[in-house]
């Protein structure tokens, strides 16, 4: 966990979510490591870890179960080891950052299709329950009613019918698409039931608050602050289902997203300036 004292003094303390060392990592590996193509010394990962506050046993440990979850690969040099992102790692950045990406998006295309999902879970696979709930919610799925999922990211079918088929539940789903009725609920009443958006916008009003706050002063903070913030950033489309501006006018995690990209162009020339001096041979 990160230090107290850490936490307290450092200029860029705010009401960020501190994040575990894991979250930071991969945040880290995607952001500075990606880009480069080049492997990342373990020294580096660790000396950017306890800038953001956590100890170095912590930041190994990070690394080590990175590496057991074959996210990165290791390359000994003496003492000294250097990682590589894996294929499967590259996979998730590659899926992942366009849904990070589009949060700022006020998907005005939109022309009011839905897509539906109707999904009867057997006994035989109960164990399958979590991970379809889990991959209809990244995918921006909404539960108004028990058993309906309802999306208007129509042109995420294809993520989902290959979620239906790693988890054998195709033959056991409905799905098509189609415009609302007037004899059923309003699509207003679908989005107040379909997703949680208070907690969401209160995190995302605590988010803007803390930017309000982000004075790094000096490249290891500003690397720090820059990390910190864009790994609270790619949390977002987990929880977000990036709803048109037609069903969420003003959104503030659009306005968020925005502020955070601009923080983001500002400082990724110092960011990626002070990593390359970090991890120098």
């Amino acid at each position: 966990m990160p230090t107290p004292g850490a936490l307290e003094t450092s200029s860029t303390d705010s009401a960020l979510a501190p994040g575990s060392a894991r979250s930071l990592l991969i945040t880290i590996l995607g952001e500075l490591v990606w880009p480069t193509g080049e492997p990342v010394w373990t020294a580096t990962l660790v000396h950017i870890l306890k800038g953001a506050g956590f100890e170095e046993q912590t930041a190994r440990q990070a690394i080590a179960r990175a590496s057991g979850s074959e996210w990165i690969v290791p390359e000994r040099h003496g003492r000294e080891v250097r990682w590589t992102l894996s294929d499967k790692l590259i996979h998730i950045f590659e899926t992942g950052s366009g849904r990070v990406y589009s949060l700022s998006d006020p998907f005005s295309s939109w022309d009011g299709t839905w897509l539906a999902l109707w999904t009867s879970i057997p006994q035989s696979l109960r164990g399958a329950r979590r991970p379809l709930y889990a991959g209809l919610t990244w995918a921006g799925f909404g539960n108004p009613v028990p058993g309906l999922w309802l999306t208007p990211h129509v042109e995420r079918a294809a993520e989902v019918g290959r979620l239906l088929d790693e988890l054998d539940l195709r033959q056991h789903t409905v799905a098509f698409t189609g415009n609302l009725d007037a004899v059923g609920l309003p699509r207003e009443e679908i989005v107040a039931r379909g997703w949680d958006l208070d907690a969401l916008r209160t995190r995302y009003e605590e988010v803007w608050a803390a930017m309000n706050d982000l004075r790094p002063a000096g490249d290891d903070e500003i690397l720090t602050a820059h990390i910190r913030l864009v790994s609270e950033w790619q949390e977002f489309p987990r929880v977000d289902p990036q709803l048109p501006e037609a069903l969420l006018p003003d959104w503030v995690g659009r306005r968020v997203a925005r502020r955070i990209e601009a923080f983001r162009a500002e400082w990724t020339p110092i960011v990626r300036r002070r990593f390359g001096e970090l991890n120098a041979v």
